[in-house]
């Protein structure tokens, strides 16, 4: 993850050891189930607000849509900014597309360091979001006031012996849940109607489950396990990058001490002794008894152990709610039928191109 530090900092992505134990425990509560109930109103009314102006026979970037949407949510659940509002929250957001913008690009033009380079214009925009971080945690801190976004919650975290967040961690852990918590909303949601318009049958259940419920928090089995199903055939985060402590030995190689050793969930998610046919569609993989047969380990798209993805259910929520409002109001169909799209693998999974879909309007 080194290459991340320079608009992450020192975040839960880029830390390890007591600094990263003590930081989680710090921010575990702004994941509880209560504020997790409040963000949820944000994702409705934007994903209400992101179908207004869809029509039947309308043709759309699915990838660029969902992009949008979740930095919205994104900018008003982890900082209390709107993006309507203009000015400095708008400007945020723009900054923060062009900051991560440079992640997309072909790793030799990342590599690029002179003036007008990628590089240049990312550290010009990463400055522009720190002053607004900065700024915004400096007024907080003046003037005591809070909201109910994720920002607010830190601010006020306390570790056993009353310390608390500086400015500076402050800004590293909310950027990270930025990153973190953007792309991969993106790219899940997108899969995950790439795999339905080519699966038509497994439609059905979910339109009957979505036009029984509003419970995101609780219901909604079968788009639970639509979503799993996704998230096993599209990691978004699908390497993980760890180090050996000590000299160990796996299916008979020899691993020394002190050397990296990433696993790979794109490729462990589709071994065929674990999961059969592993390149199907099959959500009926993820009942909960299929799920709790499943080998320790088998299925981690979003880590495990102790680095297990501090945001996963802020994540699974943001996806099923803007899931669920689609399903209720639209189907999509891919422009083109057959298009086997290909994926680009930084910094996280997604289609190269975005993913083109039909718009239809459900009776």
């Amino acid at each position: 993850m080194g290459d991340l530090i320079p608009l992450l900092g020192d975040g839960l992505l880029t830390t390890d050891g007591d600094y990263h134990r003590r930081a989680r425990k710090l921010m575990l509560p702004a994941f509880h189930r209560e504020q997790l109930a409040a963000s949820t109103s944000i994702m409705f009314e934007e994903s209400e607000r992101a179908l207004a102006d869809w029509r039947d026979g309308m043709r759309l970037n699915l990838y660029t849509w969902a992009r949008r949407l979740a930095l919205r949510v994104a900018m008003r659940a982890l900082f209390g900014f709107d993006p309507d509002r203009g000015g400095r929250d708008r400007s945020m957001a723009e900054d923060f597309e062009e900051t991560l913008g440079y992640w997309g690009k072909d790793y030799v033009i990342q590599m690029l360091r002179g003036p007008g380079s990628p590089w240049r214009a990312m550290n010009r925009s990463r400055a522009r979001l720190d002053g607004v971080l900065f700024e915004e945690i400096a007024r907080r801190r003046a003037s005591g006031e809070r909201g109910v976004d994720i920002l607010s919650l830190l601010m006020d975290a306390e570790d056993e012996d009353g310390s608390r967040l500086s400015d500076q961690e402050l800004r590293d852990q909310v950027m990270t849940l930025l990153f973190a918590g953007h792309d991969t909303a993106t790219s899940t949601v997108t899969f995950l109607f790439y795999e339905l318009a080519r699966n038509p049958d497994e439609l059905a259940p979910l339109l009957d489950e979505t036009a029984a419920t509003d419970d995101f928090m609780a219901g909604m089995p079968r788009l639970d396990m639509a979503l799993d199903e996704t998230l096993r055939l599209y990691p978004p985060a699908w390497i993980g990058p760890r180090r050996s402590i000590e000299p160990f030995e796996l299916c008979g190689v020899h691993v020394p001490g002190g050397v990296f050793v990433n696993y790979c969930s794109w490729a462990s998610h589709r071994l065929p002794d674990v999961f059969g046919e592993p390149s199907a569609f099959r959500p009926d993989r993820f009942t909960p008894e299929a799920k709790a047969e499943l080998p320790k380990g088998a299925y981690v798209p979003f880590g495990g152990g102790s680095r297990t993805c501090i945001g996963m259910r802020f994540g699974q929520l943001e996806v099923k709610a803007i899931a669920a409002q689609v399903l209720r109001r639209f189907t999509l169909d891919l422009e083109d039928p057959g298009l086997r799209p290909s994926i680009r693998q930084m910094p996280t999974l997604s289609p190269r191109g975005g993913l083109p879909v039909i718009v239809r309007a459900r009776a």
